[in-house]
């Protein structure tokens, strides 16, 4: 199964096109300009770099949220507008739940943190473990499960959820500069935080996980779904600033 993905939640624009388990290619980058500058050039590099014919896509695959609300709405338009064009299914992935997927086979728990603003982050905390075959697909087949589903939370939440669980936890993300400090005032659980290359959106952990997905082959708990493209809608998880201040307004 060939698959394109788009990842435009956060601060880095990403896209890949994998074909079963073989990254066939990724981009992604990070700069000043808008996801709506950025996005296209690089699905037209890898479409002539790769030789890339669109009607080869067997489906296509979005993160759906949480992140930036511009950014979402650019990444589900512009797969929501392939997936009508090709009728092609979509596969509509959590964005923590991709950003925890790079770190696939972690030992500890998994905590993507993307900074929410005002003090908080969308988060949630992820576990790989191994099937036994009987009501979840396979013996030995490793999958992600949540321990904690996305949500979005004060930093003081999250680490308090952290230091109850106890165990040793890796965070992911974008958050991890902006909440440096916080980590070490406030958890007394053992933690680490990822590398860079680890901690950013990546367009081909998304696909893969989306090919979990298509094939079935993820925990019942996870929050994707694979769907027709006009169903498509983003995860937002909280209001936007506009709407509070609206409502702040009395609105």
């Amino acid at each position: 199964m060939k698959i394109l993905a788009i990842d435009s939640s956060g601060l880095t624009a990403a896209t890949a096109v994998i074909e079963d388990d073989i990254i066939l290619a990724e981009y992604s980058i990070q700069t000043g300009h808008t996801h709506s500058q950025t996005l296209l050039p690089l699905m037209e590099e890898i479409r002539s770099r790769i030789g890339l014919d669109l009607d080869s896509i067997d489906a296509y695959a979005v993160a759906a949220g949480p992140g930036s609300f511009t950014g979402l709405r650019i990444g589900i338009a512009t797969v929501k507008g392939l997936g009508i064009a090709k009728d092609k299914p979509v596969a509509a992935v959590p964005t923590l739940e991709a950003l925890a997927y790079n770190l696939y086979g972690a030992g500890g728990l998994v905590c993507p943190i993307m900074d929410a603003r005002r003090s908080q982050v969308y988060t949630g905390i992820y576990e790989f473990a191994a099937g036994t075959g009987t009501d979840d697909g396979g013996a030995g087949i490793l999958r992600m499960r949540p321990v904690m589903k996305q949500s979005a939370m004060a930093f003081d939440e999250l680490s308090a959820r952290l230091n109850e669980i106890g165990r040793p936890v890796i965070f992911t993300g974008d958050g991890i500069p902006v909440f440096s400090e916080k980590m070490k005032e406030l958890l007394t659980c053992p933690y680490e935080t990822a590398p860079a290359h680890m901690s950013r959106q990546r367009a081909a952990s998304l696909a893969a996980l989306a090919l979990a997905y298509m094939k079935g082959e993820t925990d019942p708990e996870l929050e994707g779904e694979v769907t027709d493209a006009d169903s498509l809608d983003p995860i937002y998880l909280r209001m936007s600033q506009a709407e509070r201040e609206k409502m702040e307004r009395g609105g």
